[in-house]
């Protein structure tokens, strides 16, 4: 399988608004949750999917994954309980030691299989925050993977109200918000 290498600028403010901005190989998209509202656009093409929202990120992650095929990689990092999240299909955990390599800091590493995907988890010692996920699609005859470094959290900082929309985006040509292989 081939992969394009991305970066996703996520800007989030519990319990109902998210944002997140993706560039890079690929062709370059934009998400927007304000509590009401989801809006997936893509910048190049001027096109953008709108549609009624559910009243939380998680419910609105799962809305845009059923509805539309939006998916993104670090989904069980952002939501309200990640532990939850990610125990629910879980089969098996375990430490693997530390690290001095990953996020120019200390880590814990941790593998686990979790509904037939391989991760590895490099989470900081002190400050908990996630720094490199490795995860390997265990069922998948490719053994597709996602490689996620994590960097520059900013917790507890101020986010302008105007974060989680975009007028570019609800001025764009508007297009069904709906799956793309239905």
């Amino acid at each position: 399988p081939l992969a394009y290498a991305t970066k996703s600028d996520i800007t989030l403010q519990r319990p109902d608004r998210l944002r997140v901005i993706t560039s890079g190989d690929g062709p370059a998209s934009e998400f927007y949750y304000d509590g009401k509202i989801m809006m997936a656009f893509a910048p190049a093409e001027n096109l953008v999917a709108v549609a009624n929202a559910p009243p939380t990120i998680d419910a609105t992650l799962e809305a845009a994954y059923h509805s539309a095929g939006i998916y993104f990689p670090f989904t069980d990092l952002i939501v309200a309980d990640p532990y939850k999240d990610m125990s629910k299909g879980l089969k098996l955990a375990y430490y693997m030691g530390q690290s001095h390599v990953v996020g120019g800091t200390t880590t814990d590493m941790v593998a686990y299989i979790d509904n037939g995907v391989f991760i590895q988890m490099w989470v900081g010692a002190e400050d908990k925050l996630p720094r490199m996920v490795h995860a390997v699609f265990l069922d998948d005859p490719d053994h597709l993977r996602h490689h996620l470094e994590l960097s520059n959290w900013q917790l507890d900082s101020t986010v302008p109200a105007d974060a989680f929309g975009s007028s570019r985006a609800a001025n764009a040509n508007k297009i069904p918000f709906a799956h793309p292989h239905p």
